[in-house]
């Protein structure tokens, strides 16, 4: 999959693209079902399929102070993207200048640097200024752009409609099951290894230690089972999402014991997916009670692992 960064000139390179509009922060099964419209609209017209998205949330431009959590990183979301058979993403920046852009003139703007055939997006897509650009606007002027314009209908799982907005409030209250259905993988969290206290390789369960940024949607406080990408490879992991109040550390952050793991992590980015939720937060009376419980968090984690991943 080729990233461009820039709007350049994509028309000679790419015949007949078919292209995917929106933010698709978290990548969920309603966006993966416009994703894969594009690609297959593509493939019948022997031509290329195309994401067209953004860097950053428009929001963090617009009105930072509504900005919403982010569900996934930039790394992950084209990852997701990858594995859908994108074969080009385009992800511009959002910028204070972008905003100004009418509804017409992005129409121009596709016509000019992509020519699609085909531009697909969902029911709540808005485009230009202001969001006065709507999906029917797309298949009302698409005709006279050279394209045709397909709103994808909107993906409910339990008579609930499948959002973005839902999916943070699911993460924010802890209901890994239904966070995981919606995004129809368990929600992931990407990010480098940072330096700790090494406490954990005292008691024996050396953890790696990711900060949890504050735009980033996080689960609530707990041990996690989990599977972690690190070297290329998947292990299984146990996470610990809080404060440590066995040693009164007051910095929220994410642990991760990764099973059967030897190496040096640090500054690598990796991949901590959430399979299911162990036990609430605790504080232990000893080193030992919290070792003791670490063991069974482990085998707990083992047996979740193996019967999901593996």
């Amino acid at each position: 999959m080729e990233i461009y960064k820039r709007l350049s000139e994509l028309t000679i390179k790419y015949p007949n693209p078919a292209v995917a509009l929106g933010m698709f922060d978290g990548v969920h099964v309603g966006h993966a079902s416009i994703i894969r419209r594009a690609v297959e609209l593509a493939k019948i017209n022997k031509g290329t399929s195309m994401v067209f998205t953004f860097a950053n949330h428009p929001l963090s431009v617009l009105n930072p102070e509504k900005m919403p959590k982010i569900i996934g990183s930039k790394s992950l979301r084209r990852s997701i993207v990858k594995n859908l058979n994108v074969d080009v993403m385009i992800e511009l920046p959002f910028t204070k200048e972008f905003s100004r852009i009418t509804p017409e003139e992005f129409l121009v703007l596709l016509s000019e640097k992509i020519a699609p055939m085909y531009v697909v997006t969902g029911q709540n897509f808005t485009f230009g200024r202001f969001g006065k650009g709507t999906g029917r606007m797309l298949i009302r002027e698409g005709v006279n752009y050279g394209f045709k314009a397909e709103i994808c209908p909107t993906v409910t799982i339990g008579r609930k409609i499948v959002s973005s907005t839902r999916i943070r409030e699911l993460i924010a209250n802890g209901d890994l099951i239904s966070v995981n259905e919606l995004l129809g993988r368990p929600f992931k969290y990407v990010s480098k290894v940072v330096h700790g206290d090494r406490r954990g390789r005292k008691l024996g369960f050396p953890t790696a230690n990711l900060e949890i940024a504050d735009y980033r949607a996080m689960l609530p406080n707990g041990a996690y089972a989990v599977s972690v990408e690190a070297d290329n490879k998947n292990y299984c992991g146990i996470a610990n999402i809080g404060d440590n109040p066995t040693f009164n550390v007051n910095q929220r952050r994410l642990e991760v014991y990764i099973h059967n793991f030897s190496g040096n992590l640090y500054g690598q980015e990796i991949g901590i997916s959430f399979l299911d939720r162990l036990r609430d937060e605790q504080k232990f009376n000893s080193v030992d009670e919290l070792i003791n419980q670490l063991k069974q968090d482990l085998q707990k984690s083992i047996d979740i692992w193996r019967t999901k991943i593996q």
